[in-house]
């Protein structure tokens, strides 16, 4: 009996992950606690274990499926159970991701790579009536020690690719990771390799033909013998075998040679030249075997008759790239944030000039004592935390009807870490408990973790407020946009040196360079009003103007 892999509970706020990568293919034998997979949320990318040890009998989610916490990810059982999730009806049945969907389902395969071993004795082929049988009806399954070559997913949204032209002929021999098979999609073109040694046995798609993905494209065999009985008879369709061309299980003819007809082009090709209206038999290919290439399109003009421009072409270096997944994930939660509430912010300018003094006098002391820099964040974090205090309407949460409002007791500041993956956002539990030099600590413990990716996802989670220091790389002022479902987040600005107009202490306007900065508050109106808004800002001008944090530093 096998046991379920599930996709656990990742943070408090999660509910699915994105499976983007398998660690172990189907037949693989797995050890407890070795991990099967690697997942990603928008808080985290953790590997997911194996739960027993045994064999992984079955996927059920492929590369790049998004999949709710609590569902079945895949099955680990023993190496006889593989036979059964194979021989299910449908290519694909045992990759379904419910009962429901392996009755008929026609996804791809969830393999990490391209091809997959079947251990199992072909069936008795059925009987099929026919004038002309083809070498489908005799050919199309698996033999003994074969491995088939599957058409893998190519990307999120590609269901279908065209052979463009195979690399290696019935017959010969093939290492681990040979290139077989040229592949064109809308998307991309590439090479599908071998992930066996062998002998390519069958080829059962024809150049120029297009298959669904998770097709099976050929065969590779250990065994040369299998190719003198399979490929002799039906290596290359007869002109009575054309009529089965549109079938994915049948033999192919073989590759055009470079002195023969002009090498095929992928589908991509043909389109981008139908729309630029160029004739592809008066433009030369520099691809293999003479193929026509989107390069050399580009080369040819946008016009009929323009190939033999005596023009130099201009070159330009644009390219375009799937979003990476968190930057969709981010911009997925902005855009929803702005949807869902009533967004404005206010602005405030702080003299910052005691708090700049006291930092520059102690910072030397303080980073020899505490072994990490003191910047300007934690002097503004704290003065923040007393405004969250004395001002609880921004310390609370909305929910998503905007019908209820939750007041939080304690303070849980996320501050927002640049990564070079993006932005994400750790919490400071209870940081209301906390003094300057203990959020001091915090802030760079975290920072560095968030950096590092060994955050966890309680460390990305539960946050009631939210403090964006887009200074630290020179910004003056932001527009921030709110950390749903809190109701409020600030931006803090650069610490910069400006003239400005003070009163001195006789009373009279003189003017002074003073330390400045703006801070940025975005509040949902929905709960809080502008006037809410500056009785916040002003608490924490208040906070920085006097400057008395000598104690909160040991001094």
């Amino acid at each position: 009996m096998s046991t379920p892999v599930t996709m656990p509970q990742l943070g408090e706020s999660v509910t699915e992950g994105t499976v983007t990568r398998w660690l172990k293919n189907i037949g693989d034998r797995v050890a407890v606690d070795e991990p099967l997979l690697e997942v990603s949320t928008d808080k985290v990318d953790t590997e997911i274990p194996s739960p027993v040890a045994g064999v992984l009998v079955e996927i059920l989610a492929v590369e790049d499926d998004v999949v709710e916490v609590g569902s079945t990810l895949a099955r680990v059982g023993e190496a006889a159970e593989i036979m059964a999730a194979t021989s299910r009806p449908g290519p694909t049945a045992a990759f379904s991701s419910s009962p429901s969907d392996r009755a008929g389902s026609e996804a791809p395969p969830a393999v990490a790579g391209p091809t997959t071993t079947i251990p199992v004795e072909p069936a008795a082929e059925p009987a099929v009536e026919s004038a002309q049988p083809g070498p489908t009806q005799a050919h199309s399954r698996p033999r003994a020690e074969e491995t088939a070559v599957i058409l893998p997913p190519l990307g999120e949204s590609v269901t279908e690719g065209t052979v463009t032209r195979w690399l290696k002929q019935v017959g010969d021999k093939v290492k681990v990771d040979d290139p077989l098979v040229e592949i064109s999609t809308d998307k991309v073109d590439t090479e599908i390799p071998s992930t066996t040694a062998g002998f390519l046995t069958r080829i059962l798609v024809a150049e120029d033909e297009t298959v669904d993905v998770g097709s099976t494209l050929a065969y590779v065999g250990s065994d040369p013998a299998e190719i003198e009985e399979v490929s002799s008879p039906t290596s290359a369709p007869t002109p009575g075998d054309q009529g089965s061309a549109a079938s994915p299980n049948h033999a192919v003819r073989p590759p055009a040679s470079d002195t023969g007809p002009a090498a095929p082009t992928s589908p991509l090709v043909r389109k981008l030249a139908r729309g630029r209206g160029i004739d592809l038999d008066s433009v030369s290919g520099s691809g293999p075997g003479g193929r026509v290439t989107r390069a050399d399109l580009d080369m040819a003009g946008e016009s009929p008759g323009t190939a033999e421009t005596t023009e130099t072409p201009e070159t330009s270096d644009e390219h375009t790239e799937p979003m990476p997944r968190l930057r969709k994930v981010i911009a997925g939660r902005l855009v929803e944030s702005l949807r869902i509430s009533a967004q404005a912010t206010t602005f405030m300018e702080i003299d910052v000039t005691k708090v700049d003094r006291l930092r520059r006098a102690v910072r030397q002391s303080f980073t020899s004592r505490e072994r990490i820099p003191l910047s300007f964040l934690p002097f503004f974090v704290r003065a923040t935390v007393e405004a969250l205090k004395a001002h609880p309407a921004l310390n609370a949460s909305v929910t998503p009807d905007g019908k209820s409002v939750t007041y939080h007791d304690s303070v849980h500041l996320g501050i927002a870490v640049d990564t070079n993956r993006g932005l994400l956002v750790p919490v400071i539990q209870h940081a209301g408990d906390l003094t300057l030099t203990g959020l001091a600590r915090r802030i760079a413990e975290l920072a560095e973790r968030t950096r590092t990716g060994n955050v966890s996802p309680d460390d990305l989670s539960g946050g009631t407020f939210t403090v964006s220091n887009t200074g630290s790389r020179g910004a003056l002022m932001d527009t921030p946009i709110i950390n749903q479902p809190q109701v409020g987040i600030l931006c803090t600005g650069a610490v910069v040196p400006r003239p400005v107009v003070i009163t001195d202490v006789g009373g009279q306007n003189v003017i002074a360079i003073r330390s400045m900065a703006y801070f940025a508050l975005t509040y949902d109106h929905r709960l809080a009003d502008g006037a809410d808004a500056a009785r916040f800002l002003t608490s924490i001008k208040s906070w920085l103007e006097d400057g008395c944090f000598e104690s909160e530093l040991r001094l």
